[in-house]
């Protein structure tokens, strides 16, 4: 029997851990359920997934400078070249495919600044090209918000409705969507992907990370979202300021704090606040996937983080923690697990509020590690479900080859 050939495709291995985090839950269901299926990527970052994941893969986009400002003339006209060199290339890749798989990331929301022509149009590619060449492509566990600038829109909506399945990491992603105009009677509703990967055990944190009293913060290279462009100075720089002075008051007091991203872009933000806060109690992770992040995040007492999948790894550790929240997605995650309570708006960052909910968490971290073990048990049922439900959509007609006994 011919293998079946899926191809998985995104901004992957470009920097962004949740982004990666989503494609090796769906590559160890694959390998566990499909080990027939010959994988390859359609991404970013190339180089890093076949390094990290050892499938092959092809840069998604032709022209090298498509996610940098383009001022002048020649990178200009390579931009516009490089539009219709990836309506063939992705229309090729595509037609060697039986399935492509869009692991989770949120691909059809703009609640960080995005062009229409850059990652749409390329999701939008996508989609056509599936649709027209008879290749089912799957939006699996992705995330949707409202989208008020208009191409942005428009692309989204019909990568969306030409999409032969889509399913949503939150309901306001579903909700998002048939708001736009999409049909979304028969889309399924599950948890976030990366809760499908296992929990790696505590990370060994040398000194001066001490034996209690620990706390994780996650932080972002936040300037707002798609609309907020004209202000995304003084965005950052309240969040920035915030952030710094939770961090001091918590070194001041004696804590050992960790500092965490989760895309390469966070980078300066961690060099701010070390040079700020300039104590031996504040250090920076240097995680290279989820996994090394939850080892992070088990290793805590508490939690405070901006980035969504900085929070998952926190709640998927059972670890309590506090959300410092760019969109909605993040509220919609403290719900479903529980941790509603604990909500604070990264636009707006008031380091006494903020603190005022820490200690609140703090006091409150024995009966939520609870909430959170209940809560962790019945979201690995649901994905359990939806991934069973996904592979009987997705290859109807194959035999998935049977594993040789140990």
């Amino acid at each position: 029997m011919t293998p079946v050939r899926v191809g998985v495709f995104g901004l992957l291995g470009s920097g962004n851990l949740g982004n990666d985090g989503s494609l090796e839950a769906v590559l160890g269901h694959l390998r566990a359920t499909r080990p027939d299926a010959v994988v390859d990527a359609l991404c970013g970052g190339p180089g890093t997934v076949t390094a990290r994941y050892g499938i092959p893969a092809t840069r998604l986009h032709w022209y090298r400078g498509e996610y940098r400002t383009a001022s002048r003339a020649g990178a200009i006209a390579g931009k516009a070249l490089g539009k219709v060199v990836d309506a063939v290339r992705t229309a090729a890749w595509v037609r060697r495919h039986d399935v492509v798989i869009v692991p989770g990331m949120g691909v059809l929301e703009a609640t960080l600044p995005l062009r229409a022509w850059g990652f749409p149009y390329a999701l939008f590619l996508l989609c056509a090209s599936g649709r027209l060449l008879g290749t089912r492509v799957a939006l699996v566990g992705v995330g949707a918000d409202a989208i008020a600038d208009r191409p942005t829109r428009v692309l989204v909506r019909w990568s969306a409705r030409l999409a032969a399945y889509r399913s949503y990491r939150d309901t306001l992603s579903r909700d998002a969507m048939r708001a736009m105009g999409v049909d979304t009677a028969r889309d399924p509703v599950h948890p976030d992907l990366a809760f499908a990967l296992p929990v790696p055990e505590a990370a060994s944190v040398p000194a001066p990370w001490g034996p209690a009293g620990r706390v994780c913060v996650g932080v972002m290279a936040f300037r707002g979202g798609n609309d907020d462009r004209d202000r995304a100075d003084e965005i950052h720089r309240r969040y920035l300021d915030g952030v710094t002075r939770f961090v001091r008051v918590l070194a001041a007091e004696g804590r050992t704090v960790r500092l965490l991203t989760g895309d390469a872009c966070d980078a300066p933000v961690v060099d701010a606040i070390l040079d700020a806060v300039d104590s031996p109690l504040v250090t920076a992770a240097h995680a290279a996937s989820l996994g090394d992040l939850m080892r992070e995040t088990a290793a805590a007492d508490t939690v405070v983080a901006t980035r969504y999948h900085n929070l998952v790894c926190a709640l998927r550790t059972g670890t309590p923690a506090l959300a410092l929240g760019y969109a909605a997605k993040s509220e919609a995650l403290m719900a479903r697990m529980g941790l509603a309570a604990f909500c604070h708006p990264a636009r707006e960052v008031d380091a006494d509020r903020l603190l005022d909910r820490f200690r609140e968490l703090e006091k409150d971290a024995a009966g939520l590690r609870r909430t959170l073990a209940d809560r962790n048990r019945a979201v690995a049922r649901e994905l359990d479900a939806h991934f069973a439900a996904l592979t009987t959509v997705l290859f109807p007609d194959t035999v998935p080859t049977p594993r040789e006994a140990p």
